[in-house]
């Protein structure tokens, strides 16, 4: 059963749209949102969380419709971008007595559990966190109230190859548990070490939405890597 749908989801700026875009995502599957700067993933993503109003479509999380049901919805799902946003000199452990206060569902416990696997101090302020430290702090946060599905806008953004390494064998760890992870990217090898499912936009549309393996069979040549497939698809190549 998919946990987050999308349906014919439009929005329209004077220079640049995002059109007639579906995909859904499955619990305990971590689908990777792929495409180059500016192909519409960030718009997609706060379209997705009425970060902006869409205006056209059907988005639904648990079977509701996000119109009328934001704020139950919200309680469910965490969204993390690769940033810090929050009080840079403020500890985490203070920061997390914040964030108590908006969640009905947090859980303490899960906050220590996560707090551990992320190898994070809870008595430094993101002052003293390397970029690594800081997109995985973000996670705890996101995941500390029991959230069901993470749609994640350019979470490997600005690291180091060993941290993005780090933080994708952490998708695999958390999807385990049956978390949906929705992660955007133009970085091709982190969709190949980690993602189940390929959701491809180009150009404002939706190119593909199915696992990976169906994307390599339909789309990748014999013996190409799927960044060369990204490549030549990119170049309006095809495999006529």
């Amino acid at each position: 059963m998919s946990i987050v749908t999308i349906r014919n989801l439009k929005k329209s700026y004077p220079s640049f749209e995002v059109d007639m875009i579906s995909f859904s995502l499955e619990r305990g599957r971590i689908t990777g949102f792929i495409g180059r700067n500016g192909a519409g993933k960030t718009t997609t993503i706060k379209s997705m969380l009425n970060m902006v109003h869409p205006d056209g479509g059907d988005i639904e999380y648990f079977g509701m419709p996000l119109r009328g049901n934001e704020a139950a919805i919200k309680q469910r799902i965490g969204y993390s971008t690769g940033t810090v946003n929050w009080y840079p000199r403020r500890k985490i452990r203070e920061i997390a007595d914040v964030m108590k206060s908006f969640y009905e569902n947090w859980d303490e416990e899960l906050y220590r559990r996560y707090l551990e696997m992320f190898e994070l101090d809870e008595e430094k302020s993101a002052l003293e966190l390397s970029e690594g430290m800081k997109v995985k702090c973000n996670l705890l946060f996101a995941l500390s109230h029991g959230a069901e599905a993470l749609i994640l806008d350019e979470p490997t953004s600005g690291l180091d190859p060993f941290s993005r390494d780090e933080l994708l064998e952490l998708f695999d760890r958390i999807s385990a548990e049956g978390v949906a992870i929705f992660f955007s990217t133009h970085i091709i090898s982190d969709i190949e070490k980690c993602a189940d499912d390929i959701v491809y936009i180009s150009h404002g549309k939706i190119v593909a939405a199915m696992s990976r393996d169906e994307f390599c069979n339909e789309f990748s040549q014999p013996n190409e890597s799927l960044e060369e497939t990204f490549l030549r698809l990119e170049r309006g190549e095809t495999n006529a």
